[in-house]
């Protein structure tokens, strides 16, 4: 199976979600922050330190887009949403429904219209990033999808600030917009778009398929969805990248949702991405049909195979990776696929797991399969 075609630009054949765990001394200093025993600027200088570290050794293990690990962040989505305009940290009073492990109780909700905020801190953080990452590297910015402020009631108090519910959607996809076009100004041109809202909908209509109103209500979820994120992408630049990761849930190895991509294969078709980002690494995920529906609609798509787990640190059989993603070139072009870790290793602080030499085992295996099925 040898193809002689190289991938050059994002997503890589190789390629990564984007966060990793937190060593021990970063976390150890976020604890003395939030106790009040060291200050922002000195907590500051120690995530770049660690964020330095990170981005050489992501250098080390030859990956072409690097990330800051998600280091300065607790959650991979809500210090994100808190730093829009309109949006507030609240207590959720319950945490999140995973299999087998209970989150903190924070979550985000509506606390006026979203706005762009142009002193968003996650700018000066992808400065920082991109100084680190030099010539050598392409600085990649992950963020959630603004779907995320769809779920666990972040939202539904929409009509104490708007009069139509296409007023907030627009809102949300301009607040993006302008946000995403910033991190572009300051250098950004890989962008990947975290969703967890897709594999919930796979598991809503499934559950919903003989319930016909209540089906109803998550397929327009879905429509809203479409909506927002082909809006917010209207107009960015040519030479950005933006890409999506369809998450099922990451905490501590566990996760929300099963299912495969069927029921929502032809809402993603739809979307004006350039790459999707699919977890593949269990039964869970369902089989490698659904892709064709993607494909079939956007031909210059790539579709990066979350085949390697990294909720544990047990390496896969090099093997069946390979059939796999032969099994996925039935459906989808080899010169379309791409590969890497079905998740990042650290959705929130706490991280998976597994070590931090095992997390780097898993990138070399990545690669080297890589290298061997896409030769060069």
């Amino acid at each position: 199976m040898t193809q002689t075609t190289t991938n050059s630009t994002a997503p890589f054949r190789y390629d990564i979600v984007g966060s990793f765990l937190r060593p021990q001394g970063l976390k150890e200093a976020r604890a003395k922050f939030a106790q009040d025993k060291i200050s922002r600027d000195e907590l500051t200088q120690i995530e770049d330190k660690y964020i330095t570290d990170l981005i050489h050794k992501e250098k080390e293990v030859g990956l072409k887009a690097v990330t800051d690990g998600e280091f300065r962040r607790s959650w991979w989505h809500l210090d994100f949403l808190w730093g829009l305009k309109g949006v507030a940290k609240y207590d959720y009073q319950k945490s999140y429904k995973f299999h087998g492990a209970k989150t903190r109780t924070d979550n985000a909700e509506l606390a006026g219209k979203v706005e762009y905020n142009p002193n968003h801190p996650f700018f000066k953080a992808f400065e920082f990033t991109k100084s680190v990452a030099g010539p050598e590297a392409i600085a990649m910015q992950t963020i959630p999808s603004p779907t995320m402020l769809f779920r666990d009631n972040r939202s539904d108090n929409w009509p104490e600030f708007y009069d139509q519910r296409q007023d907030y959607l627009d809102d949300l996809a301009t607040a993006y917009h302008r946000t995403i076009q910033y991190f572009y100004d300051l250098g950004c041109r890989y962008l990947q778009i975290d969703d967890t809202t897709w594999a919930f909908l796979i598991s809503k209509l499934n559950e919903t398929k003989d319930q016909p109103e209540e089906h109803a209500q998550y397929t327009q979820l879905a429509e809203d969805a479409v909506y927002v994120i082909n809006k917010l992408l209207v107009g960015l630049p040519d030479d950005l990248t933006v890409t999506t990761h369809i998450c099922r849930g990451n905490f501590k190895s566990t996760f929300l949702f099963s299912g495969g991509y069927q029921p929502v294969a032809k809402y993603l078709a739809k979307l004006n991405y350039d790459g999707f980002f699919l977890e593949y690494d269990s039964d869970r995920s369902g089989d490698f049909s659904p892709l064709a529906t993607i494909w079939n609609n956007r031909e210059n798509v790539r579709i990066v195979l979350g085949l390697v787990t990294s909720k544990s640190g047990q390496l896969e059989d090099r093997a069946n990776v390979i059939q796999r993603i032969n099994e996925a070139a039935q459906h989808v072009p080899l010169n379309n696929l791409c590969l890497s870790p079905q998740c990042g290793f650290a959705s929130t602080e706490e991280g998976n797991v597994l070590t931090e030499e095992q997390q780097w085992n898993k990138l070399k295996f990545i690669k080297g399969i890589a290298d061997e099925v896409w030769a060069k």
